[in-house]
């Protein structure tokens, strides 16, 4: 028959898992953006060491099995977080990420398994793993202060994924019944004090998401106002344009109009050279006209 702790512990890694889980939307945004934006390091990171060595402890611990496969996943998804955070975060951050992978999740976690393999022996060994699990796992759920304390002062709950918290809440829970069935404290301490973290995360999101909302909102119709004032502006400059056009056209066409006291002296003097031609006789006519000779040399002057 199957025990109600195997049961709760079951529950128990299908909730673990989502916690693991939850982190995916915000690194596939941060891949999209290719930046890491205003999230932190330090939780993945600390997540990252906990799942490690919590992994060890379940390989120490008889039946220990379901606290190995749960935390050898979230040990896998974690690496991967981090790797994303380091790879897309600015160059200071990025520095002072890979110190802290370098230190935690290489140097401390090489030294405990090589401490508790070769220098601890029997209960003892299990013992000392068990309460530097229980301590880094309180790491895990205190992590998300810093979050915590960046939603209070942006009053912007953007960067506290309600999931992440909403999964720990459930996860403190859930361990929190687990290590009292089976009674082991090292699992029973951290997640309690976890179940009341997560608590809290949830009430400074419920305080916090409306405000939120309500600065998006307002922000988006300063935007608005801003777009339609500069649409004003550029559909006045567009008439003052075509008006300007307009203008310039009207002028040019009264420049290229004749000059209407210079057209009637013309034509009156045409007709003028029309009524004498035709009072002329023949012969004054016939003297009137160019000689041949003046025509071909060029010379008219004496016929004007």
């Amino acid at each position: 028959m199957v025990s109600l702790s195997f049961i709760v512990g079951i529950i128990g890694n299908i909730i673990s898992m989502l916690v693991f889980a939850s982190p995916i939307k915000t690194f596939w945004r941060v891949v999209k953006k290719k930046s890491t934006e205003n999230f932190k390091g330090l939780p993945y990171i600390t997540t990252l060491l906990s799942t490690s060595l919590w992994s060890f402890y379940g390989l120490l611990k008889p039946g220990g099995l379901l606290i190995v496969t749960v935390n050898g996943a979230g040990s896998v998804l974690q690496f991967i977080y981090v790797t994303l955070f380091i790879i897309y975060a600015p160059k200071d951050t990025k520095i002072k990420s890979i110190k802290l992978v370098a230190i935690l999740n290489v140097g401390f976690l090489g030294l405990v398994i090589a401490v508790a393999l070769l220098a601890i022996h029997g209960s003892i060994r299990l013992t000392v793993v068990g309460v530097l699990c229980a301590g880094l796992t309180l790491g895990m759920y205190a992590s998300p202060m810093a979050a915590m304390r960046t939603v209070i002062k942006t009053k912007s709950v953007e960067y506290m994924p309600f999931s992440l918290s909403f999964f720990l809440f459930l996860n403190g829970g859930v361990w929190s019944v687990y290590s009292v069935l089976v009674k082991d404290y090292y699992i029973g301490v951290p997640n309690a004090i976890g179940f009341v973290l997560g608590s809290a995360q949830l009430v400074i999101y419920g305080l916090y998401k409306n405000k939120s909302t309500s600065a998006k909102s307002t922000e988006r119709k300063e935007e608005e106002g801003s777009a339609h004032l500069v649409k004003k502006s550029i559909e006045m400059g567009d008439y003052e344009d075509k008006e300007s056009s307009m203008k310039n056209r009207s002028l040019t066409k009264g420049r290229s109009l004749p000059n209407s006291k210079s057209s009637s002296v013309s034509r009156q003097q045409s007709f003028q050279k029309i009524v004498k031609t035709h009072s002329l006789t023949p012969s004054e006519l016939h003297s009137s006209w160019p000689n041949e000779n003046d025509v071909e040399n060029g010379d008219d002057n004496n016929h004007r």
